[in-house]
């Protein structure tokens, strides 16, 4: 089956769709992932606007949420169509939507709802395609974190690795997936990934500048002891797996109340120090698994001062792209909802409950009928133990009106310098 996963993220910089051919094989108990590639387009400069004018903690209205709503599904319908005509030739037979979190309604450890915007009706429209979307809420409702849901596709990647293996998507959020050889598997958001550095960047340059290209900010400012002691005493941090977090907490707004405790400090160490935060909290996150190879993904790998501090902080542990899996770090989590797409379709369980907290497995998402009458498929006997992801001469990143970042070969590990 011809897939198309369609995924933007706490940074909401973007939309990014990576289509592949996702095949059952009888016996072998594997998923096979043939990647085709990945488009990104940036949101439209009003929408995006328009999006983080909304976002928590700022006070909102309904007419506000019915107009990101219908910009965010069009510009989702948009990418797909683009996506199956450059990389699929036309011929992709599903769009697996997760839409654009806006909020995560998380208190005392406990999700008790959340909420995607990108209304699937129109990616069905644009496409033809059905679609299946809103694969968050049903891990919720079972009483699960419903985040983070990739760590049902970590674990298939990671299963059959020696040592202790782990994954680590650094988006605007972190999150880390553990799979241990002789335990149970774990995944929980570890804190702010990108999202208090781009704050920081963005509060501190006027609005000029969104993010911290190359690492060059932090690069160029001293760690302050102080600020970084302040914001680990953050009771989130300490809270049990499974656990979850958003920008609900990690917002524009925190971040100015905890610079208020100090006097004015120069741009560059604010970023530094909320760098040094971030490979921090992951590492202490990780350091009680002791795992043997870290997999990052996500867009904070673009990041050398990051991936160095992380390195530093993770202890000599081998910190790896999620190339080296066949998945190019640019475009994993779009991998990975088009494979949850693909198992609700076929009416398997898209979660792992030991992960997520929830009662048990469930199906995830709900499906919008395309052109053509829906008919869903008949179920494998069983779910997939594993995932296989085919050799990967046809990962490349494709940009196509964005900056998308461009791949590179898998097997390298990330570097000093530039790590994608």
């Amino acid at each position: 089956m011809r897939v198309i996963g369609l995924m933007s993220g706490t940074s909401y910089d973007a939309v990014d769709a990576a289509a592949c051919d996702l095949d059952h094989r009888p016996g072998d108990g594997a998923l096979h992932l043939t990647p085709l590639g990945m488009v990104s387009e940036p949101y439209p400069a009003d929408l995006r606007t328009a999006l983080a004018q909304a976002m928590p903690p700022a006070p909102t209205t309904f007419t506000d949420v019915c107009r990101l709503d219908t910009g965010i599904g069009q510009a989702f319908g948009r990418l797909a169509l683009l996506a199956d005509r450059e990389l699929c030739g036309g011929r992709a037979e599903l769009i697996a939507s997760h839409g654009q979190t806006v909020y995560h309604w998380a208190e005392r450890g406990r999700v008790h709802g959340t909420l995607q915007l990108g209304e699937p009706a129109w990616i069905a429209e644009a496409t033809g395609r059905p679609v299946v979307s809103g694969f968050r809420t049903r891990d919720v409702a079972a009483g699960g974190q419903g985040a983070p849901l990739v760590g049902l596709i970590d674990q298939m990647l990671l299963r059959d690795r020696p040592g202790v293996p782990a994954a680590l998507n650094l988006g605007g959020i972190a999150n880390v997936t553990v799979v241990p050889g002789d335990g149970d598997p774990v995944a929980f958001d570890t804190g702010p990934g990108n999202a208090l550095i781009d704050a920081a960047v963005h509060e501190l340059s006027g609005g000029r500048l969104a993010y911290d290209e190359n690492g060059a900010l932090g690069a160029a400012g001293q760690v302050h002891d102080g600020l970084l002691r302040r914001l680990l005493a953050e009771p989130y941090y300490g809270l049990p797996a499974p656990r979850t977090t958003g920008k609900e907490l990690f917002h524009r707004e925190y971040l100015r109340a905890h610079l208020a405790q100090f006097a004015p400090l120069p741009p560059q160490d604010v970023v530094a120090t909320l760098t040094r935060l971030t490979a921090r909290t992951v590492a202490e996150a990780l350091r009680p698994f002791a795992p043997t190879e870290v997999f990052a993904s996500g867009g904070g790998v673009r990041n050398p001062t990051l991936t160095a501090m992380l390195r530093a902080e993770l202890r000599g542990t081998r910190l790896r792209a999620s190339d080296d899996l066949g998945l190019p770090a640019a475009a994993k989590e779009a991998y990975a909802f088009a494979v949850l797409g693909h198992l609700a379709l076929h009416g398997l369980p898209g979660n792992a409950p030991g992960c997520t907290g929830a009662a048990g497995p469930r199906v995830l998402g709900s499906i919008t009928p395309g052109r053509r009458p829906l008919r869903l498929p008949a179920p494998p006997p069983s779910a997939p133990y594993s995932l296989h992801v085919a050799a990967a001469g046809a990962t490349a990143a494709t940009p196509c009106g964005g900056s998308a970042p461009s791949a590179r070969h898998p097997g390298a590990e990330l570097r000093e310098g530039p790590a994608l």
